[in-house]
């Protein structure tokens, strides 16, 4: 780290931050890691309260391959069907043989987003969407920060390029 960085672990559901005071908010594959979607809604708000800008990303519920798992179709299946299947009939079974705890550990903290629970919770973000062979594979809800005097002068000065 260097000097004008600074380590702060906390929860994403409930910053300690007054309103504004980030640039950026960028979470890369977090959301889906939260449990409940009140939880996902928090942290939604959250990203949206403390940053004038933000990129947020999870995968998308609706790919055909569930991303943690490494497998077809098994997400959208029950957990208690999902328990019975992960250890012995998923690639990352395979790999990882995981315990009954780990199991559901994954489970319980595992939920992934569709289109619409994404768009709800970004009403303000411009939602771009990845494909795979067609199909959703990631949403990724942004906003650009609004130019701050800082911004102007860097690119009255021409260090500052834009491809707008």
């Amino acid at each position: 780290m260097t000097a004008n960085q600074e380590f702060v672990q906390g929860d994403g559901t409930d910053l300690h931050y007054e309103d504004k005071s980030f640039d950026i908010v960028f979470s890369n594959s977090v959301i889906e890691h939260l449990g409940t979607f009140e939880k996902q809604q928090a942290f939604a708000r959250e990203a949206q309260r403390v940053g004038r800008g933000y990129w947020v990303q999870t995968p998308a519920r609706e790919c055909l391959i569930e991303p943690h798992y490494l497998t077809p179709f098994i997400h959208w299946l029950s957990k208690p069907v999902q328990k019975r299947l992960l250890r012995n009939y998923t690639i990352w079974g395979w790999l990882q043989r995981p315990s009954e705890q780990t199991l559901d550990s994954v489970l319980a903290e595992l939920r992934l987003i569709d289109r619409n629970e994404f768009n709800g919770m970004f009403p303000q973000a411009s939602i771009w969407l990845e494909r795979m062979i067609g199909l959703p594979k990631s949403y990724t809800a942004y906003k650009v920060p609004p130019a701050t005097e800082t911004t102007a002068s860097l690119k009255k000065s021409g260090a500052l390029v834009s491809n707008q």
